[in-house]
């Protein structure tokens, strides 16, 4: 027979409960102040404003030129999911199968951008691209966010990679598969729901990173995020409502990507998947 949690255990989930919705509760009424600040008209020390208006947002999309900082944002944001996936993969795939001499320093060496704050390596690392003629462009805020990502996607798929059986590999090679053939026929199958977990983390942290981009974009390189910022702290006066019409565009375009990205991967049945296919 199974005894009953104890009063404590009881007190203990509740508070934990309470907790959580007290978080949520603050989260969601400041993202509602945002939105409501965006349509609002004006203040006038009152829980609503005066009235309602969609005219910051058309000020916000020409004030700060949002079509172009969202087809940066875009262009940065998917180089670095394709480039993440062609580097880490692959490199995933070899430290997963091959033992050699230092492998433990290089995984250690791919944990560092993870663990370390990105301020910390951002600077040097911008003053690099900046020498080199990289720093202000679109190619060295891309090269800047693919430090953090690869090792991310390296150390995702590492499980990934261990969990297919070895002699799966070995069987397509006796029936004369090539490592190109082995690789696309055979293994991406099975790595896909992985591939594709890691990839939509990349993808969501790409468009949220702002130390590295900040560090390293230019006028033209700047993705919404970066935007966003100078958009509050720039000089000059700026209509807070048409600051807080940029910030509603920002959450959007991230949801919008992520409920996208979600509708193709379920983060739920990746590792049913994985299990699924093991099996066979």
């Amino acid at each position: 027979m199974h005894s009953n949690p104890s009063l404590s255990t009881r007190l203990w989930a509740a508070a934990l409960w309470v907790a959580v919705g007290f978080f949520v509760l603050n989260l969601l009424a400041l993202i509602a102040s945002v939105v409501v600040s965006s349509f609002g008209t004006r203040w006038l020390g009152t829980w609503l404003p005066a009235g309602f208006t969609t005219r910051w947002y058309f000020a916000a999309w020409e004030e700060f030129q949002l079509h172009d900082v969202l087809l940066t944002t875009f262009q940065v944001a998917f180089s670095v999911v394709i480039l993440s996936g062609l580097l880490g993969v692959p490199a995933a795939y070899a430290m997963a199968r091959r033992d050699f001499p230092g492998k433990k320093a290089l995984m250690l060496l791919f944990l560092l951008p993870l663990l370390v704050p990105p301020i910390t390596y951002g600077i040097p690392m911008a003053t690099v691209l900046y020498q080199t003629g990289l720093g202000g462009t679109l190619a060295g805020v891309i090269l800047a966010n693919l430090v953090p990502t690869v090792p991310f996607v390296i150390l995702v798929m590492i499980p990934f990679v261990e969990q297919i059986d070895p002699r799966i590999e070995q069987a397509a090679r006796v029936f004369g598969a090539g490592t190109f053939r082995l690789f696309v026929h055979v293994l991406t199958p099975l790595l896909l729901p992985g591939v594709l977990a890691a990839l939509l983390l990349v993808l969501v942290r790409t468009i949220a990173m702002f130390e590295l981009t900040f560090l390293t974009a230019g006028p033209t390189s700047q993705t919404l995020v970066v935007a966003l910022y100078y958009s509050v702290f720039a000089a000059g006066v700026r209509a807070v409502q048409s600051v807080d019409a940029m910030a509603v565009i920002y959450m959007l375009a991230t949801l919008v990507w992520l409920v996208i990205a979600l509708r193709f991967v379920s983060p739920t049945q990746i590792v049913a998947r994985a299990k699924q296919q093991q099996a066979h």
